[in-house]
């Protein structure tokens, strides 16, 4: 399976596609898109849609997860970051990948094991799974990399819970 991680900003978008082969999960493609806070707003969306459509084209992943917005103080920030979600999840779907969402706490848990745990922690386990010689930086494209590694440990559990349907009888 070859998935792409999206932590989704409108200033800086991460992105970290990870492939699993022969039981080994292998960090393929880590990084941001960046927009410029002084150009208009509808330019930069316009800017991180064709950077978004464009990667999924390149890497082809199966599937793709983004991060799922759960709660933010600032309303402004959480717009942007909607903003940017919305755009990824549709150039997913345009492409035809199976789409996740994800909380930073269900990332974190997958992760790190704890749902609470800090950003350096998540950083120290993306880095240790994909036996990477050092940390993924910049932080966001480590987020990125790490809803990769969420979705590759959540997707076999998601997909028997797909097949026994939510009463548990077999579809």
């Amino acid at each position: 399976m070859f998935v792409l991680g999206i932590d989704p900003g409108l200033t800086r978008c991460g992105y970290g596609a990870v492939r699993k082969e022969g039981g080994a999960l292998r960090a393929v493609s880590a990084g941001v898109l960046t927009t410029s806070p002084s150009t208009p707003l509808p330019d930069r969306l316009a800017e991180l849609q064709a950077g978004l459509q464009a990667l999924v084209a390149d890497l082809a992943p199966d599937a793709v997860a983004v991060e799922r917005v759960f709660f933010q103080v600032n309303a402004r920030t959480a717009m942007s970051v909607g903003q940017a979600s919305g755009l990824a999840l549709a150039a997913a779907a345009a492409a035809g990948c199976a789409v996740a969402q994800y909380t930073a706490n269900e990332v974190k848990q997958a992760v790190a094991g704890f749902g609470g745990a800090p950003k350096e922690q998540v950083q120290r386990m993306v880095q240790a799974q994909l036996r990477l010689p050092q940390r993924p930086r910049p932080p966001d494209a480590a987020d990125a990399l790490a809803l990769a590694l969420c979705h590759h440990a959540m997707a076999p559990l998601r997909a028997r819970v797909a097949a026994v349907g939510p009463r548990g009888n077999r579809r």
